[in-house]
């Protein structure tokens, strides 16, 4: 009967945290879900890759400040409790997010747009940076003896739920609206709304109980009065961090941003695949892949946590080229057999805020179902004066390929792998980090090494690699597309070696005091 109780008990503690740590992520998410059309509101439209650059680097500001939210909240954390410092991340994320879909595009206020943007999505970063820790212990610390990866692997499944979620919300939205609608108010809506899902959240966490382990610490005076200084000034303790960072959650970061944030851009802006359907894609695939991190949560109680993150790691080294040659080339138009020729429509007069735009479609198809969208459109000021863009002219041209049958459910499947990939490195590692540190420094320690390796290294790495596959473009490099993954790549490789190194079964419940 007690274990009865106390099973009820943990699920009614992975039901309020998760719930609270799932609305965060998919606040934090849906900025970059919708980072494309984000560049075309905050930032100078004269130039389509420079804004979008400006966006993936604002995009991954939040993550850089994720490490000082984990100082911060994870010392508040292991000195007043994780259940009041989780509570005060929801608000702030919540309230973050909700102002970003208040603001004034650029042609309104101007550099005022990306710079009050940037503001929020670093308060944004601060409180994903104590919000995943305090989350994490506080399941661990409830969960019985041995079984620590299974039930916190229920914790890891919010974040790919919260990307999710919010590709759910901005397809919904689309659908509902029409295209110039979304385009113009829209794309609001998803941010908005995270206003009521937090306050719910709120209400269902207020009624928490602090954890038992830290309850039991604080009642015998065994808490830290000085998580910083016990972490990260004492050699012994520092060791562990710096191994949990470079043998464990650095791979992990990159592997996690990989799957599920650099494809999504791969498919949208070099596989030019339509937006709608690179979402519905990865959801699909993370609908799909989402109940392994569980699985391999669970298998890591069992034959431990070291060797099921690496695989994940060394798959991810050996495999990644290949996998985004063959997404490359399932949108790759030179390989394929036109069913007639093009179809061109005549153009269609759009009103903009200080002109207007002509545009005109050229419809293309291919013998596998493929489809090809070429728009044309050129750019007037109200006078009838051309508009010049960067180039120089006042033409701008989008390709947007559309696929169906045997080739949508390839790019499917090859979206799955990756998130596969995310649920071997990711599904073991809150256990593991909650496992090497004592209780009076646990929310600190594990939180500082936890978003260095997805905040730096792992938040850096759409920018990064978009980055590294424009400059071999311009160089012409015929595998450019390829080039971004080398970040990645290199980054797993190092972790996988040093965590095979050095990782090691007596790091696990290792007391240090």
């Amino acid at each position: 009967m007690q274990e009865q109780v106390s099973k009820k008990g943990i699920w009614k503690v992975i039901g309020a945290s998760s719930l609270g740590t799932l609305i965060e992520w998919y606040d934090f998410f849906i900025f970059g879900s919708l980072s494309i059309v984000i560049s075309t509101k905050f930032f100078p439209a004269d130039n389509p890759t420079a804004a979008f650059l400006s966006t993936l680097a604002t995009f991954a500001a939040g993550f850089v400040v994720r490490p000082f939210g984990a100082l911060f909240f994870g010392r508040l954390g292991d000195m007043i409790g994780r259940k009041y410092t989780f509570m005060v991340t929801l608000i702030l994320m919540g309230g973050a997010t909700f102002l970003i879909g208040c603001i004034p595009s650029y042609d309104s206020i101007g550099y005022f747009a990306p710079a009050i943007v940037l503001v929020l999505r670093l308060l944004q970063g601060l409180a994903l940076g104590g919000e995943y820790g305090g989350a994490a212990t506080y399941v661990a610390e409830h969960a019985p003896k041995g079984e620590r990866g299974y039930w916190t692997s229920w914790i890891q499944t919010t974040a790919t739920f919260g990307l999710f979620i919010s590709l759910v919300v901005i397809l919904i939205t689309r659908a509902l609206l029409s295209e110039a609608q979304f385009d113009q108010w829209g794309w609001r809506v998803p941010f908005l709304l995270s206003i009521l899902m937090v306050y719910v959240s709120y209400l269902i966490r207020k009624n928490m109980d602090e954890s038992p382990e830290f309850q039991k610490a604080k009642s015998e005076g065994k808490t830290s009065k000085s998580p910083l200084q016990e972490s990260f000034g004492n050699k012994y303790n520092l060791k562990f961090v710096l191994l949990a960072l470079f043998g464990a959650a650095m791979g992990q970061g990159v592997v996690w941003y990989t799957g599920q944030f650099y494809s999504m851009s791969f498919m949208k802006t070099v596989m030019n695949l339509d937006s709608d359907q690179a979402d519905m894609i990865l959801g699909i695939a993370l609908l799909f892949a989402t109940p392994f991190f569980v699985v391999f949560g669970r298998l890591s109680d069992r034959i431990g946590r070291k060797w099921v993150m690496l695989t994940g790691m060394l798959l991810a080294v050996l495999t990644y080229r290949p996998i985004y040659e063959a997404m490359y080339q399932v949108t790759n138009l030179k390989n394929k057999t036109e069913v007639a020729a093009a179809v061109k429509s005549e153009p269609v007069e759009v009103s903009t805020e200080n002109g207007f735009d002509k545009i005109s479609t050229t419809q293309t198809t291919y013998t596998d179902g493929t489809s090809l969208k070429t728009s044309e459109t050129a750019h007037y000021f109200a006078n009838g004066v051309e508009k010049p863009n960067s180039e120089g002219t006042n033409i701008t041209v989008k390709n947007t390929v559309h696929i169906e049958g045997a080739n949508y459910f390839y790019l499917i499947f090859l979206i799955f792998i990756q998130v596969i990939y995310i649920t071997l490195v990711y599904g073991p590692i809150a256990a593991f980090l909650v496992e090497i540190f004592p209780v009076k420094i646990r929310y600190t320690s594990m939180s500082l090494p936890y978003h260095i390796g997805n905040g730096i290294f792992g938040g850096l790495l759409p920018a990064v690699s978009t980055y590294l596959a424009s400059n071999a473009k311009i160089s012409n490099n015929p595998t450019f597309y390829l080039e971004g993954l080398w970040y990645p790549i290199i980054i797993s490789a190092v972790c996988f070696i040093i965590g095979a190194l050095y990782i090691n079964k007596n790091m696990v419940a290792k007391d240090l005091d």
